[in-house]
């Protein structure tokens, strides 16, 4: 019928939500196994990610669902839900490629002054203490406290938050395409006909 059939649509709608649940589980499994092994404490970024990870799951579920039966409400609210998501990650994800060093200093120190289980977290990775300056009176976790040895943890944060926001931005802006390919297809989807219904049929 030609990639431009029922059949090839249909296909390629259950594909890109296949993929979708994929992500989804990886998302899930990754956030609990970081969870499990203390390598995250703060119980904000796991529950953000998992709580990610089961909407993305549910969403690709109904345009599995829709994709296998045709089925015209399911595949409407996927459609509007994908394109809803499309917009926010575009926009997310250009924000992360376009931000610059002293953006990324004000997020970075907002968010280090919000969280203390993240700068715990930070300090054990890292092996520093205190954001812009190692402050003895302070508690910190970092093995080369006891020594006052420790550096500031901006610099070295600094370090890798270029490459970070980088490398999620370009991610998130593959999935977006994704996300408008999905529209697409869910919109050409519905207004095809089934060749295996009533030709005098039509949605």
């Amino acid at each position: 019928m030609g990639c431009a059939g029922f059949t090839c649509s249909k296909h390629s709608l259950c594909v890109l939500n296949i993929l979708y649940v994929m992500v989804s589980l990886l998302m899930i499994g990754i956030a609990a196994w970081g969870k499990c092994l203390g390598l995250v404490s703060s119980f904000q970024v796991v529950g953000g990610i998992i709580g990610v990870g089961v909407f993305l799951f549910f969403v690709a579920l109904a345009g599995l669902i829709g994709a296998m039966k045709h089925h015209q409400v399911l595949l409407f609210f996927y459609m509007i839900i994908l394109f809803m998501v499309f917009i926010v990650q575009f926009s997310v994800s250009s924000a992360c490629l376009a931000i610059n060093r002293e953006q990324q200093d004000q997020l970075l120190e907002v968010g280090w002054n919000n969280s203390q289980s993240t700068q715990r977290d930070v300090e054990k990775s890292l092996n520093c203490c205190g954001f812009r300056q190692v402050e003895a009176s302070l508690s910190c976790d970092a093995a080369c406290f006891p020594n006052n040895s420790c550096s500031p943890c901006a610099d070295k944060i600094q370090e890798h938050a270029g490459e970070v926001l980088h490398f999620v931005g370009g991610i998130g802006l593959f999935f977006s395409f994704t996300e408008i390919l999905g529209v697409w297809l869910t919109y050409r989807y519905r207004n095809q006909k089934d060749p295996r219904a009533n030709p005098s049929a039509f949605l």
